[in-house]
């Protein structure tokens, strides 16, 4: 029943900028944190950023501080990742899912198909 799907990647050169969506049904929207995730080839999926259920609160992995920013929109049941000077370390399927309390850790078992994201130097 939970559904999770990511959009918004692509091919951008270094520096570049992207804008990610994850479109949510199936979660309790309005009570769970939420959170972006991202697995490059041959590596372990890894914590990227997440934001509280209110909106108040925010953490990012330190690779991407200062460069990347999530939001939410309630009304929309949508996540949204904004990364600015991108860096082909960034190079990643990046995945969406709601966040168990007080951790860096994916609430749902199942994810979505993930968005491609590919920076160029």
């Amino acid at each position: 029943q939970v559904q999770l799907v990511e959009s918004g990647g692509g091919l951008v050169q270094a520096g570049g900028s992207l804008r990610l969506s994850c479109a949510t049904s199936g979660v309790a929207f309005n009570i769970n944190a939420m959170g972006w995730f991202r697995q490059a080839p041959g590596k372990a999926r890894q914590f990227v950023a997440s934001i509280s259920w209110d909106g108040r609160r925010t953490t990012y992995v330190d690779a991407v501080k200062g460069r990347f920013t999530i939001s939410r929109d309630t009304a929309k049941n949508t996540v949204y990742l904004e990364m600015n000077s991108l860096k082909p370390e960034d190079t990643a399927v990046y995945y969406c899912n709601a966040m168990q309390s007080s951790s860096y850790y994916p609430l749902f078992g199942s994810w979505g198909q993930g968005t491609q994201v590919t920076v160029s130097s």
